[in-house]
């Protein structure tokens, strides 16, 4: 049995405001090459609280969907406790702030339509950072 290593990458980025989408899959492709590891998984986490990893198809469709969906349950002009952007983080509760995929002989464990990308919530042009951990032998 190989004792299992764990590798830690951390990935910046620019978004440009309120669901700006920013496509990681290729990212967290190299971050598991780097790591060596052929079979595991990789945790993609963020410790930032407006924005969120999605998980799925990348098609402008599914993302008007979303938008339109979000706009419609978690209102940008709702009456919110929390400041200003009350709303970016409602979305990113509802949405969760990590995934988990896992790795076979070295490469992600993606269905044939899916990628990982992030979607931003807030209105906010700034640097956010995702961290990939890759964990397996």
């Amino acid at each position: 049995m190989c004792p299992i290593r764990i590798y830690s990458e951390k990935i910046d980025f620019e978004v440009k405001g309120e669901f700006h989408v920013v496509d990681l899959t290729s990212k967290v492709e190299s971050a598991v090459e780097c790591s060596g590891i052929k079979e595991g998984v990789v945790f993609v986490s963020t410790g930032h609280t407006t924005g969120t990893i999605v998980l799925n198809e990348y098609e402008r469709e599914v993302l008007e969907d979303l938008k339109k969906f979000l706009r419609r349950f978690i209102l940008s002009d709702g009456e919110y406790t929390h400041n200003e952007n009350g709303f970016a983080h409602l979305r990113s509760i509802f949405l969760l702030s990590s995934k988990v995929i896992p790795i076979h002989a070295g490469r992600l464990g993606l269905g044939r339509w899916q990628i990982l990308y992030w979607v931003e919530m807030d209105r906010h042009n700034r640097k956010r950072i995702v961290e990939a951990t890759v964990i397996g032998e």
